[in-house]
């Protein structure tokens, strides 16, 4: 028997006021969600997938309006409550677990503070007895030193540490339903196993899970079912299974066509940004949906016609997997191959690090060694991959090898010449040769700057304005943009453009730390082809730091692996990622999601044309994984 639904959504609509007219974020999207039950929303940046959860809690925004025509919660009505009952609600039956843990935990206050505040607001008790539950709150959710974490604050723990909080803090007080909102964004592998083995327990012990997430692999191995979301709309949605491994809708194609592995590595992982369609090149309408019409047909790659005229309803292509798509039966071409040679190993030494050292004080009289022993070399147009957990000394050797910091012992050579031990003044005129692309590229900029302005600092003042818009077009962004603030860019512009202010001076090495970390699967496949195409046209090398592996196993020749400062393997990226010789190197790859009863369809199978009752299959290509691991 099918269990009552704790969640049920039917018609939920979320619209904001703007200039021209109110803007509908969220179309008549309806899902139900059971107990002991996990549902994934995934979907492109925009989707509507954040404003959909955040509906559910009554945080849409002040100037959202929502209208449903079922909202409620194990029965009770949540377009009716007063902002008294959504108090109750929140944390004490629906928890949420933001993406961003910086912003979201108080910097004023200590991390077990934080988390205490959820247990009396919803489970009060004595002051001690709150402290050692929340202590043992972020034990569970795998934060070491526990004790000294709680007393410590927000500032002073890494991404992963915070977010490992955030979590803890949403638990806190046993909610009924759980809005997962990204949550595993920032977390090295092994730690991403262990929150999705704690939200796969309390999913075990019957909380129902709404997890947004942009990964893929992480929704396969935690999602019993699957809701595909586009421009605000539902476009496919049905058991995980069946929808990651005979995926209907062109849109969900796409999204699985960008995922990055060793499978892929030759491949460009994204079309154009805007692809040519049928009915385009026919001169049908642009990037606008015609009334009526399906509002995907402008970037679908199999889109004709009928497709502007006829609005799509939601098409049966198996047990309780439905798609809306006119085009159901149409062939998938995925991206063409991209025949990149891989950088030859003794090519010219543009980078070279020797027995680096690097020690930072502690309380007290102690101090840490962050970097022990760490040597590399960096050859021209060649992509290096540096991996290992949070904390392992990743970013301290790439702000060695920028020269940002000075190492304890050991040294660097920049193109043949010493680079770290010099003074400030004699680096000055070749730190244009290595340049940093940062993870937060809306942190790193000046928000009151336009992009003219950012891209144009590193560029001589004559002709500079022609220059940064050849820069914008290098990194595949309309010129047009150059007088946008950051906050007016979306995230996957913003990173291109911190991209085309690291190559303004025309540097020989990019050193890349956490890139595409925070992007969702389709920019995140843009930006990758993006570093292709660079180190293909310009010759660029790359020091790229990921804790994804499928991500350094798609774009890297070789790969240092680190742990506790130390490198305890390297090599070729297909020896160390594959055939492993270290331990901890063999833990990673344990600690990956495996997806490979989700991705391994069927072999050869017969197109046939979808019907309301039945499954299909449709000769839709299986996924690059192709039964893999994500490496």
């Amino acid at each position: 028997m099918t269990p009552e639904p704790l969640i049920t959504v039917e018609g939920l609509r979320v619209a904001f006021p703007a200039p021209g007219g109110p803007v509908t974020a969220v179309h008549d999207i309806g899902f139900t969600l059971a107990a002991g039950e996990c549902l994934a929303i995934v979907g492109e940046s925009g989707s509507g997938k954040t404003v959909t959860a955040r509906s559910l809690l009554g945080l849409a925004g002040p100037t959202a309006t929502v209208t449903a025509e079922r909202l409620e919660l194990a029965g009770t009505d949540l377009r009716t409550l007063s902002e008294r009952e959504w108090q109750r609600v929140r944390g004490g039956r629906i928890g949420l677990v933001l993406q961003d843990a910086l912003v979201s935990l108080d910097p004023l206050r200590r991390v077990g503070h934080e988390v205490a505040e959820a247990l009396r607001n919803h489970r009060p008790g004595p002051r001690r007895a709150l402290w050692d539950s929340a202590v043992a709150l972020l034990e569970d959710v795998g934060l070491s030193e526990a004790p000294r974490r709680a007393r410590q604050y927000s500032h002073q723990l890494s991404g992963g540490q915070r977010q490992r909080a955030l979590i803890a803090s949403a638990l806190a007080a046993g909610p009924e339903v759980l809005i997962a909102d990204e949550p595993t964004t920032a977390l090295d592998v092994t730690v991403q196993a262990r929150i999705l083995d704690l939200l796969a327990a309390r999913k075990r012990a019957g909380t129902a899970v709404l997890l947004i997430s942009h990964d893929l692999a992480v929704v396969a191995r935690l999602a019993d079912r699957v809701a595909v979301v586009h421009d605000g709309r539902i476009v496919e949605q049905g058991p995980t299974g069946a929808v990651l491994r005979s995926p209907a809708h062109p849109y969900t194609r796409r999204l699985l066509a960008a995922v990055p592995t060793a499978g892929t590595r030759g491949h460009r992982l994204a079309g154009p940004a805007r692809p040519e369609n049928a009915a385009a090149a026919e001169g049908g309408p642009g990037p606008k949906e015609a009334a009526g019409g399906c509002h995907y047909a402008p970037l679908c790659p199999v889109a004709s016609g009928e497709c502007r005229a006829e609005r799509p309803a939601p098409v049966g292509v198996g047990p309780g997997h439905t798609a809306r798509c006119l085009r159901l039966d149409a062939p998938w071409k995925p991206s063409p191959a991209v025949h990149r040679a891989p950088a030859a190993a003794a090519g010219t030494p543009v980078l070279e690090a020797s027995g680096l050292f690097k020690s930072f004080r502690t309380t007290g009289r102690g101090r840490h060694t962050a970097v022990r022993d760490v040597s590399f070399v960096l050859h021209e147009g060649e992509t290096l991959g540096v991996v290992g957990e949070s904390g392992s000394g990743k970013t301290t050797v790439a702000r060695i090898a920028m020269g940002l910091l000075e190492p304890d012992a050991g040294g660097v050579r920049l193109l043949g010449e010493p680079w770290s031990g010099r003074p400030e003044t004699a680096r000055r005129e070749r730190r244009r040769w290595i340049q940093l692309v940062q993870q937060d590229p809306l942190g790193s900029f000046d928000p009151r700057w336009t992009v003219r302005q950012i891209v144009g600092e590193a560029l001589p003042a004559q002709d500079r304005r022609r220059r940064a818009a050849e820069l914008l077009d290098l990194v595949g962004l309309d010129p047009a943009l150059l007088e946008r603030r950051p906050l007016e860019l979306s995230g996957g512009q913003r990173q291109r453009v911190a991209i085309a202010r690291a190559l303004a001076p025309g540097p020989r090495i990019l050193v890349c730390d956490e890139p595409v970390s925070a992007l969702d699967v389709s920019v995140q496949a843009q930006i990758l082809d993006l570093f292709g195409d660079l180190r293909e046209r310009l010759g660029l090398a790359l020091l790229f730091i990921s804790h994804d592996l499928g991500v350094v196993n798609h774009l890297s020749d070789r790969v240092l692996v680190m742990r506790d400062g130390e490198v305890v393997e390297s090599g070729p990226v297909d020896e160390v990622l594959h055939r492993p010789a270290h331990a901890y190197t063999r833990s990673l790859l344990t600690a990956l999601p495996r997806a490979e009863d989700a991705w391994n369809p069927p072999a050869a199978p017969a197109p046939t044309t979808p019907t309301s009752d039945g499954p299909r299959a449709d000769g839709v290509p299986s996924h690059p994984m192709n039964g893999t691991s994500l490496v």
